[in-house]
């Protein structure tokens, strides 16, 4: 299993490093410091297992994984206990205390490798058509089919729906599993279009796709996701 550790202390990574030498299974294929540096690295060597630390120079593992578009099974590995829940929200695997005690990384490694428990497989979800939403003073209920578009800012996202843009806390990736697959599709790693909004798609210069939404912006579907949707919509 190919692995990538994320730590901007190079003596955590030491550490882990020498921890997973006695899983010969697990290759280390890449390590990174920093958020920008970890987010060119898993593009170019698409690691399948992730150890991720979170408070890092320029944001957190939340950060990261929200600006992936494919994202890898995850392990975080941290000193800090308080942000287990959020961990969890976004499907790790396992959430590992410095300093790592071999037996827990064993454990962690071993819901890597084999098929997830049972209870820590995504149950089936259900389609959500409508959502309550509070920004501020205001609150709508927004019907998902009139979003345009929808923008990762940060851990939150930002909906365009009618003429108001409002804000909802919940990352990009805990949101798109609920929507309609139908309707909905991820342009990149921060944008995700109704494609029932799309007046006019134009090939760009590398591979991406520039599309045209009603009333709306301009949105680039990246090279990797515009094959995908060559595909699925026989462009």
């Amino acid at each position: 299993m190919k692995a990538m550790i994320v730590d901007d202390e190079p003596l955590a990574r030491r550490e882990l490093r020498r921890l997973l030498a006695e899983f010969p299974w697990v290759e280390t294929i890449a390590e990174a410091g920093n958020i920008a540096e970890a987010a060119a690295a898993i593009e170019v060597n698409a690691p399948e297992l992730l150890f991720l630390d979170i408070k890092m120079p320029g944001g957190t593992g939340f950060d990261l994984l929200a600006r992936l578009e494919h994202v890898p099974r995850v392990i975080f590995t941290t000193a800090y206990d308080d942000h287990a829940v959020q961990a969890f929200e976004v499907n790790a695997l396992d959430y590992l205390l410095k300093p790592i005690e071999p037996e827990r990384l064993a454990a962690a490694l071993a819901r890597a490798r084999g098929p997830l428990p049972a209870a820590s497989v995504p149950r089936p979800t259900q389609i959500v058509e409508r959502l309550f939403i509070r920004d501020g003073a205001r609150c709508w209920f927004v019907p998902l089919h009139e979003v345009s578009l929808i923008v990762a800012e940060g851990n939150y996202v930002r909906l365009h729906w009618r003429e108001v843009r409002p804000l909802l806390g919940r990352p990009l990736s805990s949101l798109e599993e609920r929507l309609d697959p139908q309707r909905f599709f991820r342009a990149n790693r921060r944008q995700i279009i109704n494609v029932e909004f799309i007046e006019e798609v134009e090939p760009g210069t590398s591979g991406q796709l520039h599309v045209q939404l009603r009333g709306g912006p301009e949105v680039e579907i990246s090279r990797r996701q515009a094959r995908i949707f060559k595909t699925l919509m026989s462009v």
